[in-house]
């Protein structure tokens, strides 16, 4: 009897809850201490269009953070016993920041033109269905930067061979693209009626939902596209 019990401690039901949320709990907090210095900067900015330039840069550590979360989820136990989940996230730091900036960077770059060029579309001069393509075209950014963050978080490719990936997957696996736009319009949402700190608090679960949403992302690229 002393034996099953060894052998299925950290096992059961309670035990994966629990590791569960020790794994989201440790991750929030590493997310959020990774990202902190550029975090902390945003609040001495005062919400005006002509601080996005900054704004972005201030966001330029949540790429290699999110992207070690990504890993560290990823590769999480559900067992009790053998939770390592900081040091899952201190290695997907390690190998996944440089990858992931260069990804994010020109992301992040795009996404500040589009939104300076939207708070300014009166002094451009430009028709209003312009408008329109310029917010269609940075819904898209973001959906290919949700799939290309997954796939620099998990694999080793080049650069360029995600960013074609991701790209690629965008309508290949329509389902985990809409599942992505889930998360963003919930993200948005929530930041948007109540307060920036929610999806930053909020952080390691919509990861994980984003990990999910991803399952067919993630097994074609094993399949397909490794040796």
């Amino acid at each position: 009897m002393s034996t099953v019990r060894a052998h299925d401690f950290g096992t059961g039901t309670l035990s994966r809850a629990s590791a569960l949320v020790h794994t989201l709990l440790t991750v929030e907090a590493l997310l959020l201490l990774t990202a902190s210095p550029g975090l902390a900067a945003l609040l001495l900015f005062d919400p005006d269009p002509a601080n996005l330039p900054l704004a972005a840069l201030c966001l330029l550590p949540l790429g290699p953070a999110l992207s070690a979360a990504l890993h560290a989820l990823h590769h999480r136990s559900r067992d009790l016993t053998e939770l390592h989940p900081a040091r899952a996230y201190l290695r997907g730091l390690r190998i996944n920041a440089v990858p992931a900036l260069k990804l994010w960077t020109p992301l992040l770059a795009w996404l500040t033109v589009i939104a300076f060029t939207l708070t300014h579309f009166s002094a451009t001069g430009l028709p209003g269905w312009w408008a329109l393509l310029l917010a269609a075209t940075g819904a898209g950014c973001l959906l290919w930067g949700a799939h290309a963050l997954v796939l620099t978080s998990l694999f080793a490719f080049r650069a360029r061979d995600t960013a074609r990936l991701a790209a690629y997957f965008l309508f290949r696996q329509g389902r985990a693209t809409l599942a992505a736009a889930s998360l963003l319009l919930l993200t948005a949402a929530s930041a948007g009626l109540l307060t920036e700190a929610v999806p930053a608090l909020l952080a390691a679960p919509l990861l994980l939902s984003l990990l999910h949403g991803s399952r067919p992302v993630i097994a074609e690229t094993r399949k397909d596209f490794t040796a």
